[in-house]
């Protein structure tokens, strides 16, 4: 059974088709600066160990066009993996805020879609491009399942206590302001894959989700029982651009004291902060040159970065009540050395012990950079959040 496997945003549709009998992905590509006067797409085959890259670069005016370019590609004689886009059994879509009304893997309905659309308020950025995705989807390949996966899924089982905020309570139970987190297909595939190398289902793990966006989550027994980011992204970690955990007293202080509008604000903390903010850079690579020159800058930001990772392998260590392994993941947790080395200096008392040897070591296996007697376990497992989507959507259509 093929899968197709869909996330878009406001102006670009990444996917994958993968063949779920072998977990083989069979294409892969990704569209480009939608509604822009010149659009790219960036498609990649995959057989028998070979890739095959095509890119082509024309206006591609909405979703649709692109969506049904991507169609023909997988069908084309001389760059396509299958014969018909009926052989597409399924479409799982990335649907980032499923508020408290998602709670697990569904097929797309109009009531289903109902309840995204309005849930924008909660995700402005994300579902109604999601949607779109949906919506267009349908057209180009009717005869296919649609299927929602959604980022907030997998903290819902996190109880009261940690979900909950200490405000009046009609705003949780009339605006649902609460923490949802993110990330959560990641975090799901990773302590999973984490459990199983332990070979312990119940395993106390805590998963450290490290790209241009960033999050942890503290799982046992496969259940999330909480997560850095909050009833937006912009909580926890410090990240690409965003500021993480800040006082409050910060935005009144700007708004109030220094004429600041609140729209000025949220483009500060969410789009000029974290590693921006601190370094005049996003890209962790440009910012490990630096830091591997010597430039105290870029010294003091990552060891801001690790260090609010520390705080949160304590809170988790805490939540749980133990700590059998930490994870890194995504793209700056699997690439990242000196990352990972800061963040496990000084966590002895955690029985967190790295291995410096096996850390500058890089794999796409996961692999553990421990040390061989080191209570805690220290793995670095890819993650493969479209992987993880397939398999949802294979377990309803199956």
């Amino acid at each position: 059974m093929n899968i197709l496997v869909v996330n878009a945003g406001s102006s670009s549709i990444k996917y994958q088709l993968i063949d779920m009998s072998t977990e083989k992905v069979l294409s892969s590509g990704l569209v480009e600066r939608i509604g822009l006067e010149e659009g790219s797409i960036t498609h990649k085959t995959f057989c028998k160990d070979e890739e095959k890259k095509t890119k082509e670069v024309f206006a591609i005016p909405d979703h649709t066009v692109g969506l049904k370019r991507v169609a023909e590609l997988l069908v084309d004689k001389e760059v396509g993996v299958i014969s018909d886009p009926s052989e597409i059994k399924a479409v799982g879509h990335r649907l980032v805020h499923g508020g408290e009304a998602f709670t697990k893997t569904v097929v797309i309905t109009d009531e289903v879609k109902a309840k995204v659309k309005e849930l924008f308020p909660l995700a402005p950025l994300h579902n109604p491009a999601n949607l779109i995705g949906v919506e267009v989807a349908e057209k180009v390949f009717p005869n296919a399942t649609q299927i929602g996966v959604f980022d907030t899924a997998f903290h819902q089982t996190m109880p009261e206590v940690a979900f909950r905020y200490a405000i009046p309570n009609e705003m949780y139970t009339a605006l649902g302001i609460r923490k949802y987190g993110f990330h959560g297909t990641s975090h799901k595939y990773v302590s999973e894959k984490a459990a199983g190398y332990l070979g312990n289902k119940n395993a106390k793990i805590v998963s450290i989700h490290l790209g241009n966006g960033a999050s942890m989550a503290a799982v046992e027994g496969g259940v999330c029982k909480d997560t850095s980011m909050g009833i937006g992204p912009l909580n926890g970690l410090i990240m690409g651009t965003r500021s993480g955990d800040i006082d409050p007293s910060v935005i009144f202080y700007l708004v109030e004291q220094n004429g600041y509008s609140v729209n000025e604000v949220s483009k500060i903390l969410n789009k000029e902060s974290g590693m921006q903010g601190l370094t005049g850079d996003t890209d962790m690579r440009d910012i490990e040159t630096r830091y591997l020159k010597g430039d105290k800058v870029a010294i003091l930001a990552y060891e801001m970065y690790a260090y609010r990772i520390q705080q949160y392998i304590g809170k988790y260590a805490a939540a749980l009540n133990g700590l059998d392994a930490i994870v890194f993941t995504a793209g700056i947790g699997e690439n990242d050395t000196i990352v990972r080395s800061l963040v496990c200096k000084n966590m002895e008392y955690f029985g967190i012990v790295v291995d410096e040897a096996k850390n500058s070591v890089r794999s796409k296996e996961i692999r553990e950079i421990n040390e061989n007697n080191a209570k805690t376990k220290i793995l670095v497992i890819p993650t493969n959040e479209e992987l993880e989507i397939a398999r949802q959507s294979f377990e309803l259509v199956k």
